[in-house]
């Protein structure tokens, strides 16, 4: 075959292929089986490894696609804290603070993994190890946990260091420390002597932990395929090895090309120990977690059936274009009994030499046909092409549900539980194909109520629930702000539409009518003050530009910290740290520290720390003025 005859095949054979060309190739496909309607537990080891060598027949191409209050369940304005007022004037403090800032989470009552903690009395906090300058010296920091002593502030103080740092969790008198392949537990009841209690190593790849009381959630994976030796041990805690047991792995009943086993441990945090433990299999994309008081759920994306898509396109479009015995040869192709990629290559094949038959004026007369053929039928199927599965287990460890739903969610805000139903915000496609949905799932994560194709030609860039309500940003080129009614789980409805300049990237709700978001415009981090107060016409009260490029709050929102007492919030940038002001519903600056690599703010009584890579800063809320500082 000419080179020029090969280049329109190479060109039919994408364009077949739903015309993906100019929408999906630019990333590559993951291909699944589409259609999760349930779980099993394994029974033996042969029927483990029978059923990976079944999934390996479908393709792994890689991935594609986008891109980890309520009342019970969501975090409101009163969350990163306890606001009880102080009847103390400023040089009365007592040894310890009556109101305490706590990690910005998600759910009330449920801490996450952060590198600031703080009990009140001391701050643990585990630093960056990369190098940074300030405009007045150059630092070089240690990997170390620090432990200060922070109230009062005029006692502030480096009392210990710790040798290991990553994320942390505090419990009473011990701080958990999730450092890369380990987590390991110390006593702090004496801050100045730190003393580890357990270590946990990890045989597997962290994926997210929770705190709930005095147990840790800890959510891991490892890579498996046929030949995955057994036993399966994902940790090793306090030297013992902890196996995986075959009738504690779900699995999907219908078959698809799972490469991932995911694991949730139960664990005490006081003593270490791993007191129960649950295993699922699914796909090696990006998983988000979200954890509510009854329950973790665990997603993985994935893409539908391809080569069946490929074969319903041929079939419903493509007759009047070629001959009937090319589609009763790719009809059959769709039933064999190999995997996707045969069954693509195997495609090729019988396009190439369609193709060989054709001339030159034919072949580009195809093309054309096909492309905007096929460009409609992706519009029309899209929903097809990508998929999340969502577990759902008790905090029992107990698998409850498996759902499924059409696109991908954005990170754990897109998943909300209220009032036993989960609503989860997801983008479908990519690029210029993009769409967005809504679904509220029930307690057996049944589709009850959906909303399809808000923000077309956007994708989702923060979603936030409250209540009966959700709030959802999508952006492209201007940044529509979206109010839900969700009252009505099985007939959700936007009810009110925004378009500004810029984006938002993290929600906060500041009261059950004031949402503020933090993003950026052109180049700039952009703070957005939203009346949705309502609903059917929400506005932009206020916005400030800050002179930053980025802020860690659009990467985390444990950055955020809002102080409802003195109705201001902290937002660390890479010049410093930023306090402002949203009284009287105006965003106002407050105050600038530029001296420090800020990471995090806190509060205890009416002081804001400001917590650095290099030094600890201490303001007194109520002048704004430094009354200590501590550098490391």
């Amino acid at each position: 075959m000419s080179r020029e005859k090969l280049k329109f095949v190479g060109v039919l054979v994408i364009l077949v292929i739903l015309g993906l060309a100019f929408v999906l190739f630019e990333s590559v496909l993951t291909h699944q089986e589409s259609g999760i309607v349930g779980v099993e537990k394994f029974s033996s080891e042969h029927e483990f490894r029978d059923y990976l060598k079944e999934s390996a027949k479908s393709s792994n191409l890689g991935h594609y696609g986008m891109g980890d209050g309520t009342t019970k369940a969501m975090a409101t304005a009163e969350q990163t804290g306890a606001h009880i007022k102080s009847e103390r004037g400023l040089g009365e403090e007592t040894a310890e603070p009556e109101r305490v800032s706590k990690t910005n989470v998600q759910v009330l009552g449920i801490d996450e993994p952060d590198i600031v903690k703080t009990n009140g009395k001391e701050i643990y906090f585990s630093p960056s190890s990369r190098k940074y300058r300030t405009y007045r010296r150059h630092y070089e920091n240690k990997r170390k946990t620090k432990v200060v002593n922070a109230f009062p502030p005029n006692n502030l103080k480096n009392l210990a260091e710790i040798n290991s740092t990553g994320k942390l969790l505090l419990y009473e008198n011990i701080l958990v420390v999730l450092s890369g392949d380990k987590v390991y537990g110390y006593d702090v009841s004496s801050p100045e002597n730190p003393d580890k209690k357990w270590e946990i190593k990890l045989n597997s790849s962290f994926v997210s932990a929770r705190l709930y009381d005095d147990k840790i959630y800890l959510i891991t994976k490892n890579q498996i395929n046929q030949h995955t030796s057994y036993p399966i041990i994902p940790l090793t805690c306090k030297g013992n090895p902890v196996h995986v047991k075959y009738n504690k792995i779900y699995h999907p009943v219908k078959k698809i090309p799972v490469d991932i086993l995911y694991h949730t441990f139960l664990i005490n945090q006081s003593s270490g120990e791993t007191e129960d433990s649950i295993s699922f299999l699914g796909t090696s994309s990006d998983s988000v977690v979200y954890m509510s008081n009854n329950a973790v759920y665990i997603t993985y994306s994935y893409n539908g059936d391809f080569v069946k898509l490929v074969c319903n396109f041929i079939n419903d479009e493509c007759k009047d274009l070629v001959p009937s015995y090319l589609i009763e040869d790719i009809n059959k192709l769709r039933d064999y009994d190999i995997s996707d990629q045969a069954k693509m290559t195997e495609l090729q094949t019988i396009l190439e030499q369609y193709m060989s038959s054709l001339s030159r004026d034919e072949s580009v007369k195809l093309e054309n046909e096909l492309s905007n053929r096929g460009g409609h039928y992706l519009k029309e199927h899209i929903r097809e092409l990508e998929k999340t599965g969502i577990a759902k287990i008790n905090l029992d460890l107990e698998f409850e549900a498996s759902g499924e739903i059409p696109g991908k969610p954005l990170n754990q805000f897109s998943l909300d539980e209220f009032e036993n139903n989960l609503r989860v915000a997801t983008t479908v496609g990519v690029r210029g194909e993009s769409t967005n949905d809504l679904y509220v799932l029930d307690e057996n994560l049944n589709i009850i109520g959906e909303i399809k194709d808000y923000g077309l030609q956007e994708k989702i860039y923060s979603v936030r629930f409250l209540g009966d309500k959700g709030y959802i940003v999508t952006f492209k080129q201007i940044d529509p702000f979206f109010v839900v009614d969700l009252s009505n789980p099985t007939n959700p409805e936007i009810k009110g539409e925004l378009k500004i300049p810029g984006y938002s990237s993290y929600l906060h709700p500041l009261e059950k009518d004031k949402i503020l978001g933090i993003g950026k415009e052109g180049s700039k981090v952009k703070i957005s003050l939203f009346d949705v107060s309502s609903p059917e016409n929400p506005e932009e009260v206020s916005k400030y530009r800050v002179q930053e490029y980025w802020s860690d709050i659009l990467n985390t929102h444990h950055a955020f910290l809002l102080d409802k007492e003195h109705e201001i919030f902290f937002l660390p940038g890479s010049k410093g740290g930023y306090v402002f002001s949203y009284k009287n519903y105006e965003i106002k600056l407050e105050k600038a520290i530029t001296d420090i690599s800020a990471r995090r703010g806190i509060y205890l009584d009416d002081y804001l720390y400001i917590v650095g890579d290099n030094k600890i800063v201490v303001l007194d809320e109520n002048t704004w003025e430094r009354v200590n500082e501590l550098e490391f």
